[in-house]
């Protein structure tokens, strides 16, 4: 399998979105009240693009599912602080699961943290049920920070968002 990892094209930017956005309803991960913007938000990739780096995951031309690379600071930076990168919004299309694409992005996102001057660390945010990348990111080195999870909803207190992080 040849999976290349590259920077999202803008025509590859709707096809990503619903990649990302059926990844989550799929798996069950916007059951919560509010989902309805967030699915907007993770389909939006133009935005993401706009404020970070997003790649994907191709393999013979077809986009397999994609990750937000957000290199320090700013409006796509939810815990991130100085010297630190973050990694948002990994999504693999269900038929391409299983075969690297997730881990090929996630390795991705690390080359270009330790690239980025001044990085010391990446860090992200994962729901609990979100074990195969809980696994992925265990292989690659992620430890657990539970004294950095958060909860995105306040109001919801079943929403606590686990937290990783890779000393680089």
């Amino acid at each position: 399998m040849d999976i290349v990892i590259r920077a999202a094209e803008p025509g590859e930017y709707e096809e990503l979105g619903e990649i990302t956005a059926q990844a989550y309803l799929r798996d069950g991960l916007l059951d919560f009240g509010e989902s309805d913007a967030y699915l907007g938000e993770l389909r939006d990739v133009a935005k993401r693009a706009a404020a970070a780096e997003v790649l994907v995951a191709v393999e013979r031309g077809s986009v397999l599912g994609g990750v937000t690379f957000v290199p320090g600071g700013g409006p796509m930076a939810d815990i991130a602080g100085p010297g630190e990168a973050e990694i948002r919004m990994l999504a693999v299309a269900r038929a391409a699961r299983g075969r690297g694409a997730g881990e090929a992005l996630v390795r991705a996102c690390v080359d270009r943290a330790r690239a980025v001057e001044g990085c010391a660390r990446i860090v992200l945010s994962t729901q609990r049920t979100m074990h195969s990348a809980h696994r992925i990111y265990e292989r690659l080195g992620f430890a657990r920070t539970p004294g950095r999870d958060w909860n995105p909803l306040p109001h919801l207190d079943d929403i606590t968002l686990l937290t990783y992080e890779l000393t680089l």
